[in-house]
């Protein structure tokens, strides 16, 4: 069996790790840049209150991977969650995804609905056949809902100038189906959090137990036709590698750099024992503020305080790479990084795949796929991430 390098700690690090060292004969180095695993997903702590650096809600409809990570790490189902988000000019909050009960009681009902009643002669045809995000959305829900709950988000999430910029689109929740009630749209996946109050945490360890971990240790030296590296003061050469991290790295930038962005956090606790309604976790602000979302993080957690910690997000463009951008000019040059890649080389999760829309149920789901296509020894077996893959941009 082959010896497996696996570059970067997150969540699709570790759950290659954990899959691919369960093939007998299997040696697997992993290396990571910072001084822990889990990346963004590692639980951190402010007054007493646990938090991720951004919510990592696990939500899945495989139920091989809730299975999997369920008999790890036992996850509290949270079905009931909602999602609100505030539209300024209404001075109101809206269940997201759109929903017609509360379409119903917008003041522009009447505009909205033929808007709607034109948007379904033409999703069919027109909304899939859509060059761009706001294309999709008017097609989709009509104009008028596209600019009150849509437009302005987008520009903040993605800093960008105009919405028709973005043009792949297959990451988002569009509102082609608007469902009756607001929880329509979720009734039909896992959806969850750890039970334990470290979070996550306790899965990083599992999954690498069979592994060889060098934490603090950074990407200098990589051969990718001889898959060599220095590590340890000395040369390594490995039978496959499996890559997490931005794929340009791994060449030297040779085609040029792909755009990303970053997330600033700020946290604040309240003196309440809570400050979202009922069952809401997230709310979205679709005008003109910086931030895009506030989280309660008890809400996922179950932590008990008599205060509560919140977090804000605001996308800043740092040089972090937590979002991948939704370019099909990046997209493009992402997939040419992937082709100078060999057989027996992958690149996944977020980063890797360079796909928004990758989360935890992705990574491990392209972590199993490796492990049967190296344990088949058939290079026929699909490669993880070719189904996370835009088809518009072979066009």
């Amino acid at each position: 069996m082959p010896k497996v390098l696996i570059i970067g700690g997150g969540f699709a690090g570790c759950a290659a790790a954990d899959l691919i060292s369960q093939l007998e004969g299997t040696e697997v180095d992993l290396i990571e840049g910072s001084s822990y695993l889990g990346a963004g997903n590692k639980t951190r702590w402010y007054g007493g209150h646990p938090y991720t650096f951004g919510p990592r809600h696990f939500l899945t409809p495989y139920e091989e991977v809730f299975q999997y990570l369920d008999e790890i790490i036992k996850i509290n189902l949270c079905p009931e969650h909602e999602f609100l988000s505030y539209v300024e000019s209404d001075n109101n909050f809206y269940a997201y995804p759109i929903n017609m009960e509360d379409v119903r009681n917008m003041p522009e009902y009447s505009t909205i609905k033929k808007e709607l009643q034109i948007s379904s002669r033409d999703k069919v045809n027109g909304a899939v056949e859509a060059s761009n995000l706001e294309e999709y959305w008017i097609k989709s829900v009509g104009s008028t809902l596209y600019n009150k709950m849509i437009k302005n988000y987008n520009k903040k999430m993605w800093l960008v100038d105009d919405v028709k910029k973005i043009d792949t689109f297959k990451w988002s929740p569009k509102g082609v189906t608007i469902k009756e009630g607001p929880r329509a749209a979720w009734d039909n996946v896992f959806s969850g959090y750890p039970y334990a109050k470290n979070g996550y945490d306790d899965y990083f360890p599992y999954a690498t137990r069979n592994a060889s971990v060098y934490l603090n240790t950074k990407l200098t030296k990589i051969d990718m036709v001889k898959k060599e590296i220095e590590i340890g003061g000395g040369t390594r050469r490995y039978d496959i590698i499996v890559n997490t991290i931005a794929p340009e790295t791994l060449y030297e930038k040779q085609l040029g750099d792909l755009p990303y962005l970053g997330r600033k956090l700020d946290l604040i606790v309240f003196p309440t024992e809570h400050v979202f309604p009922g069952n809401v976790y997230f709310l979205y602000y679709t005008g003109n503020e910086s931030f895009t979302r506030l989280v309660e993080y008890k809400k996922f957690t179950k932590h008990e305080d008599r205060h509560s910690l919140i977090g804000m997000e605001t996308p800043v463009n740092n040089g972090g790479k937590d979002y991948p951008m939704p370019f099909r000019w990046a997209q493009k040059k992402a997939r040419e990084y992937h082709k100078m890649m060999k057989e027996d080389v992958y690149s996944i999760g977020r980063a890797g795949s360079y796909l928004y829309g990758i989360d935890i149920d992705d990574c491990i789901r392209q972590a199993m796929m490796i492990k049967e296509r190296i344990k088949s020894k058939s290079w026929d077996y699909p490669v993880p991430g070719e189904q996370y893959q835009f088809p518009e941009l072979d066009k």
